[in-house]
């Protein structure tokens, strides 16, 4: 199906939604693959994870991009080329970052200019079983447990998108990530890294998009 949803977090940041009905005959035949992107595809077990890959490529093409734009480095971590797609039609455009995620029946993509890491979870109660892996239990009391899957996977999706920002090898989500106590109606707080003896602050903001949980993390300036 076309574009489901775009969220503006601030003026230099949009994030785009790709609700997943097409099978992957269908999402493959509408998208132009390198050669390399062909041979990730072909190496996906998991229909679901190609769906996702070829709807990212999807929310490029509708955004004037395509996957010739789109390349990753060493690390992993994904660009784009800043002189092609809609931004091109900016006099003097900026860098564009990008952060990809997807999850079961959604993609997403988020560009912005300024640097950034996004996730989407889909809220399940797999999230709250294994909560005390990767955060401080007291968050999730005196709460109903809708609430509480839902804090669970914001939490989730924090220390997620901080590893997208950074990226690095050795970072563990319960013990160099931590998030400072928030409400879940604010849709927003802050979280801080203790990592290679440093201490980076960001912010984060939060949605509910259908029955899932979208994350973005910028590192405080």
């Amino acid at each position: 199906m076309p574009l489901h949803k775009t969220i503006q977090i601030n003026e230099n940041t949009t994030a785009y939604f790709w609700h997943i009905t097409e099978d992957v005959t269908s999402l493959f035949r509408a998208v132009s693959l390198k050669d390399t992107s062909l041979f990730r595809l072909e190496g996906m077990k998991s229909e679901a994870h190609q769906r996702g890959f070829l709807a990212v490529r999807m929310l490029l093409q509708h955004l004037g991009y395509t996957d010739y734009d789109l390349h990753y480095d060493e690390s992993g971590k994904p660009h784009l080329r800043p002189e092609t797609g809609s931004w091109k039609l900016e006099e003097n455009p900026s860098p564009k970052h990008i952060s990809i995620s997807h999850s079961h029946e959604f993609s997403c993509i988020c560009i912005s200019t300024e640097l950034m890491g996004i996730d989407m979870e889909k809220c399940k109660e797999k999230t709250l079983k294994i909560a005390p892996r990767f955060l401080e239990m007291k968050h999730l009391e005196n709460l109903s447990t809708p609430d509480k899957i839902a804090k669970a996977t914001v939490i989730w999706g924090v220390k997620e998108s901080i590893f997208k920002i950074k990226n690095e090898v050795g970072i563990s989500f319960p013990e160099h990530i931590f998030e400072d106590e928030f409400n879940l109606k604010d849709g927003k707080c802050t979280a801080n890294l203790h990592f290679n003896n440093q201490i980076e602050n960001f912010n984060i903001q939060f949605y509910n998009v259908e029955d899932y949980i979208f994350v973005c993390a910028f590192p405080k300036k």
